[in-house]
């Protein structure tokens, strides 16, 4: 099934399980492809993860600003496991990276090069047999994972507790007194699968917030 045609039984899923998605998917209509994807470009998994590591806990964007700065360091371009190996950290931190994010970058490259992670087979994975792959990376928690899974590999059922946009939204899309916990956020989004991505997304669009 494409990706439009799951937005499309997504909405209407949606709004049909719950009273206030259905609101949220009546006043925003059917997300574009540009909103689907909050801003990102299409990248091979390698790049996305790298930049997911470059952006932790950063404004969009300072997180796209150093990014540009650390693909300079390599003319422009995604380095290889091997080339980023092979730069002195010194120069990521340069680009305006922590030292443990040059760390993190580090160990990403490593994970690739020893094959413990094999980003070309993701495909074949469930999503919780790819956030364990990814979460053994130093630097790639959860929410990372999340993220990746969500704009990078399209899976339509993954509800990112962690995140802070998302559970800010769900308090003021269900009027709670306080930042549901991860746990009521899970029981809050049972009505939404197997499309709580989609519903991730529409909460993220009721804030006009953008993830890093």
């Amino acid at each position: 099934m494409s990706p439009q045609a799951v937005t499309e039984e997504g909405t209407e899923h949606l709004r049909a399980a719950d009273p206030v998605k259905r609101g949220l998917v009546d006043e925003y209509g059917p997300l574009s492809e540009v909103l689907r994807r909050r801003g990102r470009r299409p990248e091979e998994p390698y790049g996305a993860l790298l930049r997911s590591i470059v952006g932790q806990q950063l404004s969009t964007k300072a997180a796209r600003a150093i990014w540009e700065r650390t693909l300079a360091v390599f003319d422009g371009r995604v380095p290889s496991p091997e080339e980023l190996l092979a730069v002195d950290p010194e120069r990521l931190r340069e680009a305006g990276n922590s030292r443990p994010k040059a760390a993190f970058m580090r160990d990403l490259a490593e994970h690739v090069l020893r094959g413990d992670l094999e980003l070309d087979r993701l495909d074949e994975l469930t999503d919780e047999e790819i956030s364990a792959e990814l979460t053994a990376v130093k630097g790639l928690g959860q929410w990372s994972a999340d993220m990746f899974l969500i704009f990078h590999l399209g899976r339509p059922d993954v509800l990112p507790v962690g995140d802070l946009g998302v559970r800010n939204a769900a308090k003021i899309a269900y009027n709670l007194r306080k930042l549901p916990s991860p746990d009521r956020l899970k029981r809050l989004a049972r009505p939404w699968r197997p499309y709580r991505s989609l519903a991730s997304l529409y909460l993220w669009r009721s804030l006009d917030n953008e993830p890093a």
